[in-house]
């Protein structure tokens, strides 16, 4: 499945379109990832998803490029998104408006003291054209998981590929991941490659460490670096909009989270239900359980040997659940409908159109196999919590499958 194919820019614009994920804006030092039609804010219809300097704001002219020739400028409305946890570089919107009688496919930004050239345009394609006035109900997709970003040379074959995300997910009736890529492992390349052909999987090249000193923690106070956490919400926003004409509704969570129905046999049965009760409601809130990686199950019914040599972690032999502590701050992920959502951060919605709903945690939960977050409890003090092993039978078999057909699998 991989990469979507544009048309290319018509010859007469100045520039070259852009075929990387992250283009640096010229004169500035933002970067730029996507543009996308959007006709939801007044007076605009071409949103472009950025990485910004908020130290560094300039004014920005939308360019066009219009029937093979490039349209005057106009001002682009810059909108810096309110989550940023100290760090310098931000996720942030810049609005366009297309010029009347234009149908051009590409956008480009420019300082409004620079003249657009040839050596200062970088052309974004603009996404969803056509696709822009479909009806939601006649969507192909129900229901898209988005992965916010694969950590660099991540090699986890059994947790991210198969047992904790894709084959799960199938199981529990997704109808494509989408992941967001900075570099991973050889074994996981090779499974990741043979879901991409299946058409099950997109994975959307993410090269940050090229451009920023990238943080591999939440607070700039406490880890430094140009930028939190990978840019995971670059990428968390970058996936709504790329799957809004795509699928009626979109999950976001973390490579090593699975969001788990407890009354129902899968998450469409979930969902529908939810927005029966819920009609109103645009942002359903799952809430976080940690299964400390720390204590495997005692029977050892699944260790199984043919997962000998394969790297990751089994989840299905981490059955013992923390109760959170509710004393304080405890985080959710998201079920979402993409086209009442605007901007999004990790734990909520940041604007968006309808309500937002937390799911009781006993419908359903988030099963976060991870170091432990409550050490001091004695595993007397865990919960036993066997959902996962009510898909086994399903399960196994496709892992099985699926890592056969990679190549990876122990005879």
């Amino acid at each position: 499945m991989g990469i979507t194919v544009f048309m290319g820019l018509p010859t007469m614009c100045p520039g070259q379109p852009s075929e990387e994920t992250i283009t640096r804006l010229h004169g500035t030092k933002h970067l730029l990832v996507s543009a996308y039609a959007d006709r939801r804010v007044s007076g605009k219809d071409i949103r472009i998803i950025g990485i910004f300097n908020r130290y560094s704001a300039q004014e920005l002219h939308c360019v066009f490029c219009c029937q093979g020739s490039m349209s005057g400028q106009s001002p682009a409305t810059v909108l810096l998104h309110s989550d940023n946890f100290g760090y310098p570089y931000v996720t942030t919107d810049v609005l366009c408006q297309t010029p009347a009688g234009c149908k051009g496919s590409h956008v480009a930004l420019v300082p409004s003291q620079l003249r657009a050239t040839t050596e200062n345009l970088a052309w974004l394609p603009v996404r969803n054209l056509k696709e822009a006035e479909q009806e939601e109900a006649r969507l192909p997709f129900n229901l898209t998981v988005c992965i916010s970003v694969l950590f660099e040379n991540f090699n986890n074959v059994l947790q991210a590929a198969d047992l904790y995300i894709l084959e799960m997910y199938r199981l529990l009736g997704v109808n494509k991941v989408v992941i967001y890529n900075i570099s991973s492992g050889p074994e996981l390349d090779r499974l990741l490659h043979s879901y991409s052909q299946e058409g099950f999987l997109e994975t959307v090249p993410w090269p940050i460490n090229w451009h920023l000193t990238l943080s591999h923690g939440w607070l700039f106070s406490e880890s430094g670096g140009d930028l939190h956490y990978f840019r995971q919400l670059t990428t968390l926003n970058e996936c709504i909009y790329r799957s809004m004409h795509q699928s009626r509704y979109v999950l976001l969570n973390d490579l090593d989270e699975i969001i788990m129905p407890y009354q129902h046999d899968d998450l469409p049965s979930l969902i529908s239900d939810l927005q029966q009760q819920h009609p109103d409601t645009s942002e359903f809130r799952i809430e976080n359980h940690i299964f400390p990686k720390t204590h495997v199950e005692p029977s050892g019914k699944f260790q199984l040997p043919q997962w000998e040599g394969v790297p990751g972690l089994n989840i299905l032999q981490h059955i013992y659940r923390e109760e959170p502590d509710y004393s304080i701050y405890h985080p959710y992920k998201m079920i979402v409908r993409p086209r009442l959502v605007e901007q999004t951060s990790v734990h909520e919605v940041l604007k968006k159109s309808g309500k937002s709903y937390k799911v009781p945690r006993e419908v359903c939960r988030i099963i976060h196999v991870r170091t432990p977050l409550r050490a001091s409890l004695k595993l007397e003090q865990l919960h036993m919590d066997m959902r996962l092993w009510d898909f086994h039978q399903k399960l196994i078999p496709s892992v099985n499958q699926a890592l056969r057909r990679a190549g990876l699998l122990k005879t």
